[in-house]
């Protein structure tokens, strides 16, 4: 895949050292879906039970595909662009995936806005989310707030001023402009030297979660309740791996975990010295992601774990203070832990008294099932769990400095998935400084993220999380994979590894290019899009004026906005056929116009066709 001099191109920039490039990996696979979509998973398909479909995932379909990216980038030295343009010109199209990350860095960045809004909140007592506000008249409290809680008034209002629908964009949120901002200035200064000021941000960004994540382990341990969030989180339903969107859901989460198809793992190995071991690099990389999914699980659920046994301990107090009023007990008579027995003699000898009391049903599992993911974990669930934490304030910064600490390492990738190809291509003269490129790039990222900034916007990056990180790096890396095991050839792919490794891939690799991998692909992809056209997109909102509020309501997406669903599916993948027909039209047409080959003399330029990646294997 070539020299790293030739004449006349200035030698490509290299990582300082081998560690910095596996943090910088490792920083872009692990982000916020390990802390709060993983632990959700296991919670919804049967605890310990959805580890089976989650590793078979991992080791036949995301292991593979992570080798693969990491070898071609390392061997051709070039950005997903420039990659697919060698292999082959008709797979130009593939290097699309450049498109996918500018839109996912997009609302990604937004809600790094969102962390860094909570996080200069976190250092007031009490904490801004712990009470309502008092009402316009200051006779009482804000009704949307008593309504609902002050976790979520916080969130839907004074961070969001969420409108009741999609279709309500809202003005301009001043508070969530400079927080965005803040959030792009921040990449932009960690970017501003390409590799070498993000190789040296890596170190911070990518351990300081190991860190925090460490310090909520031994910290949630000790909390009351802590053991039934793990019983709940990790006892196997073996019944549920019947279903088959257990699998879906699966294959799914270990793809879009390991951040593979976003060109942002080939710009980074890029830079690597051609003979690496990028077999090991990948195995490393992957284990220590899914390690990392799990060990976030533990003090996620365990405090989850408390703040369900405070809710259950809470709903027995309610009834308590019910039971001790109708039937004149002392206060001592009826408590927490003679809860039961006392609830069951009252309910054999007054059946009919307890009935018509209208006591709350207290299951612990009701509280349990109580949990969220996405946004609504790290916004809601959690801020609530830590207003009941000694210390609340401490917590909430280390917990908001960690979730930011994972999104801008993310961010690193989706950046250099975007600049890596510019600067391959030389779309950018020369006299150009990369400083203004990453300024400009990030400039326009931070007005088009505007939209995020509405009253509407939490409804947006709801669309875009959904909908571009899918179907479009299904599609990408399945052309990926046929690319390079059917175009390249596997036998050119596998002397190219073995000029990086001084090996060859064995047969379990070769397996799972040639048929294992690109057949889940498949399946996955036919899956998701079957699953996505049974039913019509639909939509959570917050809208005070709603019956059953403070619940959130469905609503379904208008049509103007399906239309937009379908073009972000659409574009960063339209380019692979147009590309590949544009190729093939215009070397028909050149073709048709030759009359007769002309021999070069001694000394001229070869024919201006592309080698391929098969050539350069000879190294």
């Amino acid at each position: 895949m070539g020299e790293t001099k030739e004449s006349g191109v200035e030698e490509r920039p290299k990582w300082d050292n081998k560690f910095q490039y596996l943090l910088t990996c490792i920083g872009f696979a692990v982000g916020l879906g390990n802390v709060w979509r993983f632990p959700y998973l296991c919670q919804i398909y049967g605890g310990g039970a959805f580890l089976i479909p989650y590793l078979i995932a991992l080791v036949f379909e995301g292991l593979p595909l992570l080798y693969l990216e990491l070898a071609i980038g390392q061997r051709l030295r070039m950005g997903s662009i420039g990659v697919w343009n060698s292999i082959s010109p008709l797979l130009g199209g593939v290097g699309g995936s450049m498109l996918v990350s500018f839109l996912v860095g997009m609302f990604y960045n937004t809600i790094l806005a969102w962390v860094l809004w909570y996080f200069f909140h976190s250092f007031q007592n009490p904490l801004p989310w712990s009470t309502c506000p008092v009402n316009e008249n200051q006779t009482g409290y804000n009704r949307e707030c008593e309504k609902s809680t002050p976790v979520n008034y916080f969130w839907y209002r004074e961070t969001l001023n969420i409108t009741p629908d999609i279709e309500a964009s809202g003005c301009l949120q001043w508070w969530m402009v400079v927080c965005l901002a803040t959030a792009w200035s921040v990449v932009f200064i960690c970017f501003i030297r390409g590799i070498a000021s993000m190789g040296k941000a890596v170190y911070v960004t990518a351990t300081f979660p190991y860190l925090v994540l460490t310090i909520f382990l031994v910290q949630a341990l000790t909390l009351p309740g802590a053991t039934d969030g793990l019983t709940y989180l990790f006892t196997p339903d073996w019944e549920i791996l019947k279903n088959p969107q257990v699998w879906l859901d699966a294959a799914t989460q270990i793809f879009f975990s390991l951040s593979v198809a976003f060109g942002g793992l080939i710009a980074f190995s890029s830079y690597n010295a051609e003979r690496n071991d990028c077999e090991r690099d990948a195995i490393l990389v992957g284990v220590i992601n899914s390690a990392t999914s799990l060990y976030a699980s533990i003090p996620i659920f365990s405090i989850l774990g408390f703040k369900a046994t405070n809710g259950f301990n809470a709903c027995r107090q309610e009834n308590i203070l019910t039971l001790t009023n109708h039937f004149e007990f002392s206060d001592q008579n009826i408590t927490l832990e003679n809860y039961d027995h006392w609830f069951q003699f009252l309910n054999h000898r007054n059946p009919d008294v307890v009935s018509n009391l209208s006591l709350r049903d207290c299951v612990l599992k009701t509280f349990l099932d109580q949990s969220a993911s996405g946004t609504g974990l790290a916004f809601i669930v959690f801020t609530e769990a830590v207003l009941e934490m000694p210390g609340s304030q401490i917590w909430a910064i280390l917990f908001f400095v960690m979730l930011f600490s994972l999104g801008l390492s993310s961010m690193f990738g989706n950046i250099e998935g975007i600049l890596t190809p510019i600067s391959d291509l030389k779309l950018i003269p020369k006299w150009i400084p990369n400083e203004l490129v990453t300024g400009i790039i990030c400039s326009i990222c931070f007005l088009l993220a505007l939209i995020f900034a509405q009253g509407s916007g939490n409804y947006w990056v709801e669309v875009f999380n959904s909908y571009v990180g899918s179907v479009p790096l299904l599609i990408i890396a399945f052309f990926e994979i046929i690319g390079v095991i059917y175009v390249h050839g596997m036998k050119n792919f596998s002397e190219d590894i073995y000029f990086m490794t001084g090996r060859r891939p064995n047969i379990f690799w070769k397996a799972c290019w040639m048929v294992i991998s690109p057949l889940m692909l498949l399946v996955v992809l036919v899956a998701y899009v079957v699953v996505q056209a049974q039913t019509y997109p639909t939509y959570h909102t917050w809208n005070p004026d709603y019956d059953q509020f403070p619940k959130t309501e469905v609503k379904s997406y208008p049509d103007w906005v399906f239309a937009i669903i379908v073009l972000l599916c659409v574009v960063p993948v339209v380019s692979i056929p147009l590309v590949a027909l544009y190729k093939l039209i215009r070397s028909r047409t050149t073709s048709s116009t030759q009359v007769e080959p002309v021999e070069p003399g001694p000394g001229s330029d070869p024919p201006n066709v592309s080698p391929g990646f098969a050539s350069l294997s000879a190294g």
